[in-house]
């Protein structure tokens, strides 16, 4: 499944720079940024889960702001993009 992930951390504090760089770290492990703020991950049900379980224990729910939108097929009906960046097509041929 497709998924975009959004988030908006504190960084007024040491602290909240600190969970900023660590979201943004696990969500480049799963997905590609799109914006300073904005992933998009292929994942499974699995891989969907321990991203949020992780991501939800980096963040502070009243300082914080986190979602998840899960993209329904079919994707290319559902996402329009402009301009220099192109996102990676998950399930086209692999090119090394």
């Amino acid at each position: 499944m497709l998924i975009i992930v959004t988030y908006d951390v504190s960084t007024e504090t040491a602290a909240g720079r600190k969970r900023l760089r660590r979201v943004a770290k696990a969500c480049e492990r799963v997905g590609q940024r799109v914006q300073k703020s904005v992933f998009e991950c292929q994942v499974d049900a699995m891989e969907y889960e321990a991203l949020e379980r992780e991501l939800l224990a980096e963040i502070k729910l009243d300082e914080d702001n986190l979602r998840f939108y899960r993209i329904t097929e079919p994707i290319d009906m559902r996402i329009k993009q402009y301009g220099t960046f192109r996102s990676i097509d998950f399930n086209g041929p692999l090119v090394v």
